[in-house]
């Protein structure tokens, strides 16, 4: 008798810890059918930074360049200065000045995708300076005065660069939009500087290479249904110089090394350009 009722006994607490765990378990269940429910129904702005989600600013919605377009681009300027005075400024005396400048960039791009674009770039720049004479004069009261006369600076260069494109829409339309341009340039050239007249002239010579990592956006606009013009400008980047200075035999004189990082607003650095917009033929 006392066995049978040590077996019920340990029948009756299995059961019961068997039922505990069943309880267990359904509301671990609930609980975590609860959060799954309320993670469906939360908000997406609810999680701050970091978010591991792309968030998406439609900024695309406007297509100004399409997938499969070929650009055929030119960007070209000449300019010149000339200056023959003989009071400019009260200081300065008898003035002869004349600069001239030529600079002729082609490029040819590929659109893989819609408002992006890749494509490569060859420039040629010439510039040409010649100053005939000019004098300082403070007066007699600073007892300070010079002239110079007869220098000369010529300098041509040649440019190979790749470039990545970004484009938006600011209209509707796809008539006006905005460009980020990143560019790598790598640039070679050589300037000669002489100064004085006759046997006592001076040369000097000096080969120059720079490499640059530069961010340039603009703006373009369509004018024509496939031609629009394009401004940019460059706001800096990271950038490597090499000069090497040489006599007139070629016997290396001095060497100049020099790299920065800057961004800033460069005026001197605008580019206008007219651009050729090629349909891909199987739209």
């Amino acid at each position: 008798m006392k066995r049978v009722l040590l077996f019920m006994a340990a029948v009756m607490l299995f059961n019961v810890s068997v039922r505990a765990q069943e309880v267990v378990n359904e509301g671990v269940d609930a609980v975590v059918e609860a959060a799954a429910v309320e993670a469906d129904v939360a908000p997406q702005s609810s999680r701050f930074l970091p978010t591991s989600r792309r968030v998406d600013r439609n900024v695309d919605n406007v297509k100004f360049v399409f997938k499969g377009e070929v650009m055929l681009g030119l960007t070209a300027s000449y300019g010149t200065l000339d200056v023959s005075d003989s009071d400019l400024m009260l200081l300065f005396d008898d003035i002869n000045l004349n600069v001239r400048r030529t600079a002729v960039m082609p490029f040819v791009a590929y659109s893989y995708r819609d408002n992006r674009a890749v494509g490569l770039r060859f420039g040629y720049e010439f510039l040409q300076g010649d100053l005939g004479n000019i004098a300082l004069d403070l007066g007699s009261g600073a007892e300070l005065s010079f002239g110079l006369s007869d220098i000369n600076l010529r300098n041509e260069s040649y440019s190979w660069s790749a470039f990545h494109r970004n484009y938006i829409g600011l209209d509707r339309r796809g008539i006006i939009g905005a460009i980020l341009e990143t560019e790598l340039l790598v640039k070679t050239g050589t300037t000669t500087f002489s100064m004085g007249s006759g046997e006592s002239r001076d040369y000097s010579v000096s080969k120059n290479f720079a490499a640059k990592l530069n961010i340039n956006p603009g703006v373009a606009v369509y004018v024509f249904p496939q031609v629009c013009v394009t401004v940019t400008v460059g706001i800096g980047g990271l950038t490597y110089n090499q000069i090497r200075q040489q006599d007139l035999y070629g016997v290396e004189t001095g060497r100049r090394d020099h790299s920065a990082l800057k961004f800033k607003l460069n005026i001197a650095d605008i580019q206008i350009g007219v651009v050729a917009h090629l349909w891909n033929k199987k739209k």
